[in-house]
């Protein structure tokens, strides 16, 4: 169903797309959006492990809008995330390193969900911070404003730059 990666030799593990995932703090959603074009908007996010699928992406938003909208008509979404861009003019090539990931999007309802999920973005991005979040997070949760959307990984693939592979055996081999 999901394509191979053309360029296998520079595909990471599976292992290394978690770990850019659970580092990384924005990514590109894709949808269908409207007419038959396509839309991408970035979104801070948090990546869980495990779910039925290769993990899960979650993050919050609006309630309505362009996004909850194309998630409501298609639930099949990519995330892609770029973990390095190192542009090498006299080269003219890019040290980069990047995750798309695949999958289906659910606007999650109950107040348990919402509560688990904006609390993990909460947790990543206000470390510290908790009771701000929390009681963010319950107040959106009282006046009903609060909308979380879990993205359920179906196939995810990672791609390392040409230049930061040939770096990454240089080391390994002078080890």
């Amino acid at each position: 169903m999901f394509r191979k990666m053309r360029r296998f030799k520079q595909q990471i593990s599976f292992e290394e797309c978690q770990d850019i995932l659970r580092r990384a703090t924005s990514g590109v959603l894709g949808l269908h959006g409207d007419d038959g074009y396509p839309y991408t908007v970035p979104v801070s996010f948090v990546y869980a492990e495990g779910g039925e699928g290769l993990g899960t992406i979650g993050f919050h938003c609006a309630r309505t809008g362009h996004k909850i909208d194309a998630i409501r008509r298609n639930e099949k979404v990519s995330f892609t995330v770029i973990d390095r861009d190192e542009v090498m003019p006299k080269e003219r090539t890019t040290k980069f390193c990047s995750v798309i990931a695949f999958g289906r999007a659910r606007i999650l309802e109950g107040e348990e969900a919402l509560r688990r999920a904006a609390n993990a973005v909460g947790a990543k991005y206000s470390k510290g911070f908790e009771d701000l979040y929390m009681q963010e997070t319950e107040d959106t949760i009282r006046a009903d404003t609060l909308c979380c959307v879990e993205i359920t990984i179906d196939h995810m693939t990672g791609k390392i730059g040409r230049q930061l592979l040939l770096e990454r055996e240089r080391m390994e081999t002078a080890e």
